[in-house]
């Protein structure tokens, strides 16, 4: 047991050892005058991040960086007034929508709501509320 420990510690600070000796290839930061920005950077190890955009208002961007496991993880991204909004291959998807959701969702659209048709309906509850509360708690025979 102790062999694999010393083993896997070994072989973690050799995968390790190529990040601390990473090296930044290019790296590009522009602000302007009216709030917009765009930077970027790429490393020698994978790394990479790009992002543009108006401070406050919206940005665009996109990283990647490779996992312990080798494997290739890229994302973008939108971020705005509909708030942050990633896109990955590696990122979870959300379960299907049940088929009875589907079907409502499917009546709702054929049958639209009709305010006209409704407000009809509520001044004859109406008329008939205010005729029963004129005749009074009791009925008379």
């Amino acid at each position: 047991m102790f062999k694999f420990f010393v083993v896997s510690v070994a072989i973690c600070g050799l995968a390790m050892a190529a990040d601390y000796q990473a090296e930044v290839r290019s790296y590009v930061n522009e602000i302007k005058g009216d709030g917009s920005y765009n930077y970027q950077f790429d490393t020698t190890n994978g790394i990479a991040q790009q992002e543009s955009g108006v401070g406050g208002h919206y940005a665009t961007g996109s990283s990647q960086f490779y996992t312990p496991e080798g494997e290739l993880i890229q994302l973008t991204y939108t971020a705005d007034a509909n708030g942050f909004q990633p896109q990955g291959a590696h990122l979870p998807t959300p379960p299907p929508i049940p088929e009875a959701i589907l079907k409502s969702l499917e009546y709702i659209r054929t049958h639209p709501y009709h305010e006209e048709e409704h407000q009809e309906q509520y001044r004859h509850q109406a008329a008939a509320a205010a005729k029963q509360q004129q005749q009074g708690p009791y009925r008379k025979f």
